[in-house]
């Protein structure tokens, strides 16, 4: 899996230091936890949870590419944020599914 090695690409790779990767980290997973509240209040409004699923996939799908072309740490957690975007709008409508 990529995220297993997403520390070690920072570190030795783009020359980050650690507090950094607490940082990406850390803001992605408060964008998700927070994402997951309104994404499933949004689809219990709107009744329909396999869209907003769909959705999530496809944001998170889309954003792993980039990590390809990556060359610092403020790209890195712009693409790390979009892939949690996705998971934050998929988690809550996937699960009540």
């Amino acid at each position: 899996m990529l995220l297993n090695v997403l520390p070690l690409f920072l570190a030795n790779v783009l020359g980050v230091r650690f507090w950094a990767v607490g940082i990406i980290e850390g803001i992605a997973e408060t964008t998700a936890s927070v994402l997951k509240l309104y994404s499933g209040r949004l689809s219990d409004r709107i009744r329909t949870r396999k869209p907003l699923a769909v959705v999530g996939y496809a944001i998170a799908a889309l954003a792993k590419p980039f990590y390809y072309i990556a060359s610092s740490w403020p790209h890195v957690l712009a693409i790390r944020w979009a892939d949690r975007v996705g998971k934050g709008v998929r988690t809550a409508p996937r699960d009540a599914l």
